[in-house]
């Protein structure tokens, strides 16, 4: 009776520890799902100050600190909701992976698009350059450090993949074609797909602006990481679509160093996920390699009771 006894505590602390193990390995994975999301290491740095002034609140309620603890606390709150508003982006896109049922994708960083070196942001200014004197409507869309979803486009458009370049950027928004009223995606050094439906945008604007003025707001109102760069059919201007505003008019002089401020700060990120990954491959070894101990040794302690 003593030793079914002891067995019976002996198999509770045991559960104790396992549910203890498997509490810090959800908040790890929970960690490593914002990380990956995030992603930026200036944004790295935000995310770490939060977890400190976790562990602090924690560690002061351990301690018996009760107005430290309240203080820490209400920190912890309000810098929740700060990240929170800031990185809305990444957090809308973790509500529609989990509403999806998308979850593994959690795991795994998104493509990050090529930064745009300057020949091609060059090809690009002189085409929309030119468009622009000849007062040829165009929308180009540029993509931000990842891809973006196809599912966000009203029609995604025709496929093309081609280098950049001002005589095919000029002769797809030709009026003779069959893909100059659409957007042109371009990812990288690339121009993925022309004649791309975008959603227009539901704010009150200008009589002035046209449909594809309304299609680069409201594109950039629904993914943040894409500029969209815009010229009137009828007056020849330039503007600029970012966050669902648009700067316009703008010069091609202009134009040129706001896309190279632009993608020179999208190169300076560094991704996380590898690093990562090779983190929680350790810790699921060690997970497992400490589970199959725990068996062997609940299944070699009646043999040596006998």
């Amino acid at each position: 009776m003593n030793y079914l006894w002891e067995q019976w505590l002996t198999n509770l602390d045991q559960v104790r520890f396992v549910l203890q193990a498997l509490d810090i390995a959800l908040v790890l994975l929970l960690s490593y799902v914002v990380l990956v999301i995030i992603g930026e290491k200036r944004t790295l740095w935000m995310v770490r100050g939060l977890i400190f002034l976790m562990l602090a609140a924690a560690l002061s309620k351990f301690l018996g600190l009760a107005l430290l603890g309240f203080v820490l606390d209400k920190l912890v709150i309000g810098s929740a909701v700060t990240m929170a508003f800031m990185l809305q982006g990444e957090f809308r896109r973790l509500l529609e992976l989990l509403g999806q049922g998308r979850v593994w994708e959690l795991l795994s960083p998104s493509r990050e698009a090529m930064p745009q070196p300057d020949n091609v942001i060059d090809e690009i200014v002189d085409a929309v350059k030119e468009l622009s004197q000849n007062r040829t409507g165009a929308l180009l869309m540029l993509e931000i450090d990842k891809p973006i979803d196809d599912r966000d486009f009203t029609v995604p458009g025709v496929r093309i993949n081609a280098e950049v370049s001002k005589e095919l950027i000029q002769t797809i928004f030709q009026t003779s074609t069959l893909l100059h009223d659409g957007a042109m995606l371009v990812r990288g050094s690339r121009i993925a797909a022309a004649g791309v439906i975008l959603p227009i945008s539901e704010r009150v604007a200008s009589r002035q602006l046209g449909t594809r003025h309304r299609a680069a707001m409201g594109i950039t109102e629904r993914v943040e990481h894409c500029l969209c760069v815009v010229v009137s059919e009828e007056t020849g201007s330039i503007s600029l679509a970012e966050g669902g505003i648009l700067d316009r008019p703008l010069t091609s002089s202009r134009l040129r160093s706001i896309l190279r401020s632009k993608f020179s700060k999208s190169a300076d990120r560094e991704a996380v996920a590898p690093q990562l990954r090779s983190l929680g491959r350790r810790l699921i070894g060690l997970g497992v390699a400490y589970v199959r101990r725990l068996f062997q040794l609940k299944s070699s302690s009646p043999r040596e009771k006998k």
